[in-house]
């Protein structure tokens, strides 16, 4: 092995455990970290063991698991009647949260989606309902990605394996 293949084996493993830490930590972009690590490890043995297909559905698992999380938050929101401006508010609340770490990830879009349903003068009681849904479609969103994750190594470590 070779000090390039130790090194591309290296940045696929750091690759992929940032990856698996962003599923759950909304900050790092985990799924397409993951994906890009377990390229960089299937580059690391000269894709024989795990080929082009694998590769694919890999990639595919993560642009869906990303999809999934996007629309969910606010898909929850909308569930509920949210107004367009609880939509941005969703939004921009989610990213104001960054700043503020794991509580203000949690909290932002909640919050935003609140404030958003209070501007379009819909109530008090409304506005805590959309919010409660747009927290609730972001944890759905967070359990898609993890499952998309765990899909994504269970795929790598199938290919492997066989």
């Amino acid at each position: 092995m070779t000090g390039t293949d130790i090194a591309i084996l290296a940045l696929g493993v750091i690759a992929s455990l940032l990856g698996i830490l962003g599923t759950i930590l909304p900050a790092i972009p985990g799924l397409p970290l993951l994906a890009a690590g377990l390229v960089l490890l299937a580059w690391a043995g000269d894709f024989l063991a795990v080929g082009g297909i694998a590769l694919a559905v890999i990639v595919g698992l993560a642009l869906f698991g990303m999809a999934i999380d996007f629309v969910a938050g606010l898909l929850g929101a909308k569930v509920c009647g949210a107004s367009k401006q609880a939509l941005w508010g969703a939004f921009i609340g989610g990213l104001v949260g960054i700043v503020f770490g794991l509580p203000g990830l949690i909290l932002g879009p909640f919050v935003g989606a609140a404030i958003g349903e209070l501007m379009a003068q819909r109530g008090m009681w409304q506005a805590g309902k959309v919010g409660l849904a747009t927290l609730l479609g972001l944890i759905i969103g967070t359990v898609a990605k993890i499952g998309s994750a765990l899909a994504m190594v269970g795929v790598f470590a199938g290919a492997y394996l066989v």
